[in-house]
């Protein structure tokens, strides 16, 4: 099996990859499309440079990985996706062979999260409308609603809610994928000492989170624009 995992930035999306990795019988690959995204875009990111060198740009080319066999020869592969990434541009038929599954938090949450490490994100930059656009085609493709899961709730009872995913998935629950061992991984991308730096200092899922976060006008105001897409998402959620 082949799990794509779409999100935005800074939804709990690189402690799910741990998660899974921490399986054992799970392959994982950190956002195989972020090098074609970056140079077909000709967005600014941080190690924008490192990250074109470390990944094809051809998304074609990754695209034929993502649906190619397994590495190791692992039954599960886990894919961490970033929904900004596929743009338009970009052909998604390859998501057809994968079992997709969306990923969310609250728009609030992440821009609070995403500000901290990049200033001024734009709607653009934190994936909630392409997330929404995503969810929907896989759902033609489906003829039902794609699974959803939501990093408040993980958070709030992180066996619980991999318990829940997994059987979901088909795939049965291992207690491990609730903790992992502190410090970088050999999978994590090579961007991860810029954006990385909290989940490398963990061995688990973080406490739930309280009240949403206070934000300038500017990011309130992006919140506003994000919630429609978000709330689409929510009223499917596992």
């Amino acid at each position: 099996m082949k799990i794509a995992m779409w999100s935005g930035p800074r939804n709990l999306s690189t402690a799910m990859m741990y998660a899974f990795a921490s399986r054992g019988d799970c392959a994982v690959s950190d956002e195989p499309f972020y090098a074609a995204y970056l140079a077909a875009t000709g967005i600014d990111h941080p190690m924008r440079e490192e990250v074109m060198a470390a990944q094809p740009i051809d998304p074609t080319v990754v695209a034929r990985h993502c649906i190619g066999p397994n590495p190791a020869g692992k039954p599960l592969w886990y894919q961490k996706h970033m929904t900004m990434h596929m743009i338009p541009e970009f052909d998604r038929g390859f998501m057809r062979q994968l079992t997709n599954v969306f990923l969310i938090r609250h728009p609030a949450r992440v821009i609070a999260s995403y500000a901290r490490k990049r200033e001024s994100p734009t709607l653009a930059d934190i994936g909630f409308l392409q997330q929404a656009e995503l969810f929907d085609q896989v759902a033609d493709d489906l003829g039902r609603a794609p699974l959803v899961i939501s990093a408040e709730d993980i958070r709030a009872n992180p066996r619980v809610a991999l318990e829940r995913l997994c059987f979901a998935l088909g795939i049965g629950f291992v207690p491990g994928m609730i903790s992992w061992t502190k410090g970088p991984k050999p999978y994590d991308g090579v961007w991860a000492p810029h954006w990385y730096n909290a989940v490398h200092g963990s061995t688990g899922f973080e406490d739930p989170e309280g009240s949403l976060p206070d934000l300038t006008v500017a990011n309130d105001r992006l919140v506003q624009q994000a919630m429609e897409s978000y709330e689409h998402l929510l009223a499917f959620k596992l």
